[in-house]
């Protein structure tokens, strides 16, 4: 069997994708799997290190502002999605694919159209609560429509009835329990520990709520708090260590029960110890957080399309799973009393996560390969 998959832009469509094709692969030795990306996204780099073969289209996405350069790069995107539309076609007809499965981003727009078009069986998967404009576009016209989350539903006008499959995770996330973690990290069983991040390239926003928190802790040494800045906020790094903190390593600070990293290269682990995660709510980091059962207090990025992570954040929140701040209503204060609201209420967490819990899909990659496995089939 030929699988073509077309997917792109964030780690959030790519790892899931990666995850499922890999599941593929080891199940079916003799099958051939093709990915479509472009050349200048994080996808030219994660798939052919997965081992995949990889094939490029020029496409970016529309912009929403009417700024004059706006406008003129809206101009130049539509001639790339002419440009796209048969350099798809021309990879699909030389691969001769048994099925084309998209897993969101702008790339799988004309690589899912063209192949729709061609007659060939077709699906998609949608990480978020709230669906992208490509996958909206797409559900009206593909085989088979995956989701995450049940709420995605009602977001979409699908030609058949839609499956929730939810998102695969990473293998080492399931593996991970709080007592091996913590001896790992070397945390007490008895300790209250709060793990916080950003995304890999962190959020101001995030570091500046909790940097008051993180100091005043420091000094205290009641909780144990780990904390990532991200990638580009090496300059907290520099305000922590001006308040005492001292180097553990390459872009590590410290004092007491408080860790401030650069970027976090063990979230299995932390995660697991933790008690408390505060952080965004991408697709990703939200099923990895069900997946664990753990309590969460979630700041949705206001600056995705859609407004998807807010829509992300409040399937978990309306089922009692997790508790949301909006970034504009975002400050240390709040940020502190929520975390001491949990910290405080033993019942209260285990209650979150229970139902965090049972929102996970933990044989996810499965229920996915299945459903491509059979239009392949077809």
């Amino acid at each position: 069997m030929r699988f073509l998959f077309a997917t792109g832009g964030t780690a959030g469509h790519i790892n899931p994708a990666i995850a499922v094709a890999s599941y593929i692969r080891e199940k079916y030795a003799d099958s051939e799997i093709l990915f479509i990306g472009t050349a200048d996204h994080m996808e030219s780099r994660l798939v052919p290190n997965a081992g995949f073969d990889f094939k490029t289209i020029e496409i970016n996405g529309f912009k929403r502002s009417m700024s004059p350069k706006a406008i003129a790069d809206n101009v130049k995107t539509v001639f790339k999605l002419i440009k796209s539309e048969g350099e798809s076609k021309k990879i699909i007809k030389e691969f001769n694919p048994d099925v084309v499965i998209g897993f969101g981003g702008y790339v799988s727009g004309p690589v899912l159209e063209e192949a729709v078009k061609l007659h060939i069986p077709c699906c998609i998967h949608e990480q978020n609560a709230f669906p992208g404009i490509t996958n909206k576009q797409l559900a009206k016209k593909v085989d088979r429509v995956m989701l995450t989350v049940e709420d995605a539903k009602k977001h979409l006008d699908s030609k058949n009835e839609p499956v929730v499959t939810g998102l695969p995770v990473r293998g080492e996330i399931l593996k991970k329990d709080k007592e091996s973690a913590r001896n790992e990290l070397g945390i007490p069983m008895d300790a209250k520990v709060v793990l916080s991040f950003g995304g890999s390239l962190g959020a101001a926003p995030l570091n500046d709520a909790m940097f008051d928190i993180l100091v005043g802790n420091a000094d205290e040494g009641r909780i144990y708090f780990i904390h990532s800045v991200g990638t580009n906020g090496a300059k907290y790094l520099d305000r922590f260590r001006e308040k005492g903190f001292s180097d553990k390593g390459e872009n590590i600070v410290f004092k007491n029960t408080v860790e401030v990293r650069k970027y976090i290269d063990n979230m299995d682990a932390c995660m697991a110890a933790a008690d408390v995660v505060i952080g965004r709510a991408g697709a990703s980091s939200l099923s990895e957080i069900e997946a664990m059962g753990r309590a969460s207090i979630l700041i949705p990025s206001p600056y995705v399309a859609e407004n998807h992570q807010y829509h992300n954040a409040m399937a978990l929140v309306d089922r009692n799973a997790a508790r949301i701040i909006e970034e504009k209503d975002l400050t240390t204060v709040k940020l502190s009393d929520t975390i001491h609201e949990l910290l405080s209420d033993e019942k209260l967490v285990f209650e979150i996560e229970k139902n965090a819990k049972s929102m996970a899909i933990l044989d996810s990659r499965e229920r996915i390969a299945q459903i491509i496995v059979s239009l392949a089939e077809k």
